[in-house]
């Protein structure tokens, strides 16, 4: 049994769920809680960065970060699932995840920027060009958003991760303005039940 350490408010944690979701390792993967503020808590034993997801397969090694998970959970599951064989489609795929999880980390570091520093320390040229990031990835992916067919690669799994996060963490006004990307929102959510199923808590 290989086993997963989380937390509820992640999107990369998500995304690991996700993926084992749709690729059937669901019953192969036991959860486990992290206090990422207790010092004391073996996530820092298991992967020294801290950090969520970490996953702890069956012969002991952990893998981190998600892009790496995903990838070995393809592995698992017999490969070419959520990391396509075909060249030009493999790194559609992964060039893809890679400018969601930039929107990711850019989001978050927005929110940290928030929730840890206190206001008069803040540096707006510095909120401005994470924001900056975020739009123009979000006008990006408005102008190409990809097609769904069968099973959703990694690209598209981090795709709808990162759009919920804006949900979760600020308002939702990307569907107006980005009513493409709203429509393909809906469609995944339609199509694969684990989106729903891995909402975010906390």
């Amino acid at each position: 049994m290989m086993i997963l350490r989380y937390t509820g408010a992640s999107p990369y944690v998500r995304k690991v769920r996700i993926a084992s979701s749709v690729l059937g390792l669901d019953d192969k993967i036991e959860l486990s809680t992290v206090n990422l503020d207790d010092e004391s808590d073996r996530l820092r034993g298991e992967n020294p960065l801290g950090k969520v997801p970490a996953l702890i397969a069956e012969d002991g090694a952990v893998y981190y970060d998600s892009r790496v998970i995903l990838e070995y959970l393809d592995h698992v599951a017999g490969g070419g699932r959520i990391l396509p064989r075909d060249t030009a489609a493999r790194f559609a795929a992964l060039r893809l995840q890679a400018l969601c999880d930039g929107i990711l980390d850019a989001s978050l570091l927005l929110v940290y920027e928030n929730r840890y520093r206190p206001g008069e320390m803040r540096v707006q040229s510095w909120i401005d060009r994470q924001a900056g990031k975020v739009a123009r990835g979000l006008a990006a992916l408005e102008a190409s958003a990809p097609r769904l067919i069968g099973t959703p690669d990694v690209g598209q799994i981090t795709l709808a991760c990162m759009l919920g996060y804006r949900d979760l963490r600020f308002d939702e006004g990307w569907r107006t303005t980005h009513p493409r990307l709203h429509a393909w929102h809906d469609a995944f959510a339609a199509q694969v039940p684990a989106f729903a199923a891995t909402k975010f808590t906390g």
